[in-house]
């Protein structure tokens, strides 16, 4: 099977998803991907954790992508689109790149397995499973405080043999295993890491990128960190870095994307802060503190004109 040759690298943004009393907001998703498609990033992600895939229906999806790639085209962009895709049983999984092998993306971004916990040879035989069930790349979604397990890095590298595993978007929280990867991995397979509170040293390791939640804020000060780099610019890329560095901590102080949501409500981005059950809006008191840092920040200038 042809393995399509992306990968990628960068800035990627894990596009929320805008809900409005319960459905889709075209409107606001509209608004949303005008406004990215203005901004240096290299890629996005549809319906994976940020995006709130797991609450979303086929169809749901189906419509996302197609409203999403329609955006990017009246824009003028041409931005690679990944889809979130999760799921325990692998055979399901499979069937769900099958469903969208129509669709206008260009890849996948497909966690492990959760819940059941399988093995290292388990998920070796899984992602080889998906990756001969399509010819587009996957990029694996390691993040084991979410799935409850952690593809090590001798599988990972066993799988970054295959030529459509183009990647991994790295949260396994192990600065140590993240390094190693980094110093072990072969040309072609890109380590971006999803932590965004560790961009700035993944970036100085040698990391292709990153897959940043939080660049929905002040996209261009974090895409000015890599810019910087490389350039060779160590002093200036810590200088963007520090200007921006704030921001995770914030916007991931309450569980996500409901902080992320709530402030680009704020800034006239999308139409509601909504997010379905089970997660929640965020409380009154960081309501408060992201409303004061988009003052200190000056944000009302994202409101579309």
């Amino acid at each position: 099977m042809q393995a399509n040759p992306l990968t990628p690298g960068g800035l990627w943004l894990p596009l929320v998803t805008p809900f409005r009393d319960g459905e889709l907001d075209t409107a606001s998703l509209r608004r949303l991907v005008r406004h990215y498609a203005g901004e240096p990033i290299d890629g996005l992600i549809l319906a994976a954790t940020t995006g709130e895939g797991l609450t979303l229906d086929e169809e749901e999806v189906e419509r996302l992508v197609a409203l999403t790639a329609e955006g990017l085209e009246a824009a003028g962009r041409r931005l690679p689109l990944f889809l979130g895709i999760s799921g325990s049983d692998t055979r399901k999984v499979a069937k769900a790149l099958a469903g969208s092998a129509a669709w206008p993306v260009d890849g996948y971004l497909v966690t492990c397995p959760y819940y059941t916990r399988p093995s290292q040879e388990g998920m070796l035989r899984h992602f080889t499973a998906l990756a001969g069930a399509t010819a587009r790349p996957i990029l694996i979604y390691n993040i084991p405080y979410r799935t409850g397990v952690n593809l090590g890095n001798a599988a990972m590298l066993e799988l970054a043999a295959l030529p459509n595993i183009v990647g991994v978007k790295d949260c396994c929280a192990d600065m140590a295993q993240s390094l190693e990867l980094l110093r072990r991995k072969p040309p072609g397979f890109a380590v971006l890491t999803g932590e965004d509170a560790f961009l700035h040293p993944m970036l100085t390791q040698g990391a292709e990128g990153g897959i940043t939640a939080s660049a929905h804020v002040e996209t261009r000060g974090f895409t000015a960190v890599a810019d910087r780099l490389r350039a060779g610019d160590g002093p200036g890329a810590l200088a963007a870095w520090r200007a921006v560095c704030d921001l995770p901590p914030l916007l991931f102080s309450e569980p996500s994307p409901a902080p992320i949501k709530h402030l680009l409500w704020r800034a006239g981005l999308i139409d509601s802060p909504e997010v379905r059950l089970p997660m929640v809006p965020v409380s009154d008191r960081l309501a408060a503190r992201i409303e004061q840092e988009m003052e200190r920040r000056g944000m009302a200038a994202l409101i579309p004109a």
